[in-house]
């Protein structure tokens, strides 16, 4: 195995502007689902996640748990049959559909009243509530605050150029007490414009760090043969805990 990806203590790009000016629509993304362009789905879960989910959640009960940009993730089902409760948010009404049918649950769907055209679906249950809209449209809805946040292929598909308006939405939503597992990828970003796209560590700080202590719980080769056609020759995935300083 090529020793250049094998190592996890991969440079920092000084370059963090490299991809500032990349753009997909919202339109662009529904597409993916459409067409079935959606390698970063997990059928298993992920295992990052599994690992650390005693750090994660503390043995606490009963907590609210935010899945931004969500789309068919298998780990909702697992947080709410452990008695927690969901919320998503995911552009893609094809993937919220699929979550429901793959995991066989029931559910409704009603209109969320202060966003025009969106919808929200809720498991029978009731611990589950996925919202089908425009993340930075969903503070309008008033979903209230979160004890968790998993933010799995989220932080690293937003526009590079919208990252603090979203980092300030999740601050926004966070508890007191909150913890927040967010996942990011190292590679070079010279040589694939993502996404997902680059992340360094100094902008999780420059984002995160004025609210949140942020500790780098893992760092693991998340390099498949995939890869090879983005034309890096290593990708690294670094599992991050940001909690209240």
């Amino acid at each position: 195995m090529d020793d250049t990806r094998t190592s996890l203590d991969v440079k920092e790009y000084p370059d963090t502007e490299v991809q500032k000016n990349r753009i997909l629509t919202l339109e662009e993304w529904q597409e993916k689902w459409v067409e079935r362009k959606i390698t970063f789905h997990q059928e298993q879960g992920h295992q990052l996640l599994k690992k650390h989910l005693d750090t994660f959640l503390k043995g606490e009960s009963e907590l609210r748990v935010f899945f931004p940009l969500c789309g068919k993730a298998v780990e909702m089902k697992w947080f709410a049959d452990r008695g927690h409760s969901v919320v998503g948010v995911e552009i893609s009404e094809l993937g919220i559909r699929e979550f429901f049918t793959e995991q066989n649950l029931s559910y409704s769907e009603e209109p969320i009243k202060e966003i025009p055209g969106a919808k929200v679906f809720k498991s029978s249950s009731g611990n589950i509530s996925l919202y089908c809209c425009n993340l930075f449209d969903l503070p309008r809805a008033n979903i209230g605050k979160f004890d968790r946040i998993w933010d799995r292929g989220a932080f690293v598909a937003i526009n590079p150029g919208d990252r603090k308006r979203y980092a300030d939405i999740m601050l926004s939503l966070m508890r007191r007490g909150f913890h927040y597992l967010l996942s990011v990828f190292s590679y070079d970003p010279t040589k694939y414009g993502g996404p997902p796209f680059y992340v360094s560590d100094d902008e999780i700080k420059r984002l995160f760090g004025s609210v949140c202590t942020c500790q780098c719980l893992e760092k693991v080769d998340a390099f498949e043969e995939r890869h090879k056609s983005w034309g890096v020759d290593y990708l690294v995935e670094k599992l991050y805990l940001l909690t209240e300083k």
